[in-house]
């Protein structure tokens, strides 16, 4: 049994910083709002960036288990750690004016940022399903408690309770679903349940709802159909950095878990999950794209056009191979970059004009020119057009579906992505098109405008560049090969 605690040396810093935050918090003075918001964001930043570091240099070529199996610390892992601290260094810069102005907990604030970093990050490297619903509840928690923490707006409070109340429920149906499967198999470990199952004949029902079960908890992390309820309602009434958090780590995380989960476990009963799974992914897209289109609340529209995501990212996952394997991880890298973007101009048109809906985003081509090719720029990569990150990982993701026989799927992805144009186009009209009685220039600050830059730049490089990203997923794939079905 290897337990080796300095594998988990980056999660102890993590853990750390999240510490650090509040300590630095409350040391400082009260009455100095500006002073404790910059030194407790900067503190968190830090502490983000020393983990990534640390992650990067010292587990580039690690590959073993801890505690035979309970978490592993191997590249695919580090990858969606790395990934993760990216994002969360993101919201965190992205947070900074929205703190000051909108929020008086800075430090319980970007502490719970980082607490929902590490549960994202040990769910990426879990090889068991208890060990898997720890790591999800930390991060559930964190983000019931961000959703709520501003208090200002009567939508937050209505977004927070039922964001709690429907994980609340999908917590106790994937809970009961681990117990039947221990219940059959008497284990829960991955690699474990995966031979048991590769060596099993016919399914009986027992082991049959444990699967759906715990796969339906996923299902609501990820806003997969029919478990999406909840996301446009939360999506809306949740301060807007930490909207952009749900969208991209909580949904990278249950990917990353769920794609481990069905590569060590489901690959020796690929064929009675794969049609179940392809007919979720085509209800998903269709549901997202065609809910998004009477939208006329921004963030509403995102939260439709982040389940349609899903559905795309399982048209990757349903094929069960190396190449479907690495078109997800792609996917999810272009992905971050590309919601991140929107979210970051988003964020910039709430704080100057008080606003949220798509109509507020008129004439922003005068107003604020750089401002308006972001978002376009996320919008077509969200669509899939070329030379953006969506149209290259979408490429990947279709050509992994037809490669087993999937052709079905695939036209229901196209035709899916054709009616997104629609609704992303009409954000685009309003920028460009549309006239304004008001065509001052809109100051954007700078810490913002410098993010939004960043961001746009890794959604260009994923789409025209993107040999570093393929050789980061070839390599975190590799460690999936021995379950993967070639």
């Amino acid at each position: 049994m290897n337990a080796d605690f300095t594998l988990l040396i980056p999660e102890f810093i993590l853990a750390g910083a999240g510490f650090l935050v509040l300590l630095v918090d409350l040391l400082l003075p009260r009455e100095q709002e500006h002073r404790r918001n910059a030194f407790t964001s900067a503190t968190a930043v830090l502490g983000l960036a020393v983990t990534g570091v640390v992650a990067a240099t010292t587990q580039m070529n690690t590959g073993e288990s801890f505690h035979d199996g309970l978490l592993f610390i191997d590249r695919y892992s580090l990858l969606f750690k790395v990934l993760f601290v990216g994002i969360g260094i993101a919201v965190v810069v992205m947070s900074v004016d929205y703190v000051a102005e909108k929020m008086s907990h800075p430090g319980e604030y970007y502490a719970l940022i980082i607490f929902a970093v590490l549960g994202a990050t040990l769910m990426a490297e879990s090889g068991e399903l208890l060990t898997a619903f720890i790591s999800i509840e930390l991060l559930s928690f964190s983000l019931y408690v961000l959703v709520g923490l501003s208090r200002g707006d009567a939508r937050t409070a209505e977004a927070s309770t039922k964001y709690i109340l429907l994980g609340a429920i999908s917590t106790a149906i994937m809970l009961y679903g681990i117990s039947q499967l221990f219940g059959v198999m008497g284990t829960t470990r991955f690699t474990e349940m995966g031979g048991l199952l590769a060596a099993a004949g016919d399914w009986d029902m027992t082991l049959i709802s444990g699967f759906v079960m715990v796969l339906a908890g996923l299902g609501f992390k990820l806003s997969m159909a029919p478990f999406h309820m909840w996301a446009p309602d939360v999506y809306e009434g949740a301060p807007t950095p930490i909207t952009a958090l749900i969208a991209t780590l909580s949904k990278a995380a249950a990917i990353a878990l769920l794609l481990r989960f069905l590569a060590e476990v489901g690959s020796g009963a690929v064929h009675e999950w794969r049609m179940p799974l392809a007919v979720l992914a085509a209800a998903t897209m269709v549901i997202g794209s065609l809910s998004a289109l009477p939208q006329t609340n921004i963030k509403r529209l995102l939260a439709y056009s982040s389940i349609a995501q899903i559905g795309f990212v399982l048209v990757g996952i349903v094929p069960n191979t190396v190449i479907g394997a690495n078109a997800v991880l792609l996917h999810v890298i272009g992905y971050a970059f590309t919601n991140l973007a929107a979210f970051t101009v988003v964020i910039i048109i709430e704080l100057k004009l008080g606003k949220e809906t798509i109509a507020d985003f008129a004439g922003l081509s005068k107003r604020a020119p750089v401002l308006a090719m972001i978002m376009t720029g996320a919008l077509f990569s969200l669509a899939g057009l070329p030379i953006f990150a969506g149209f290259l990982t979408k490429f990947y993701l279709f050509t992994s579906a037809v490669d087993k026989s999937l052709e079905w799927l695939v036209v229901v992805a196209v035709a899916t992505s054709v009616i997104s144009l629609y609704y992303y186009i009409r954000i685009v009209r309003e920028m460009y098109i549309t006239e304004t009685e008001d065509e001052s220039k809109l100051p954007v600050p700078a810490l913002l405008g410098l993010l939004a830059w960043v961001l746009f730049a890794g959604t260009i490089a994923v789409g025209i560049y993107p040999a570093p990203f393929v050789d980061a997923t070839n390599a975190a794939v590799t460690v999936l090969t021995p379950w993967v079905a070639l």
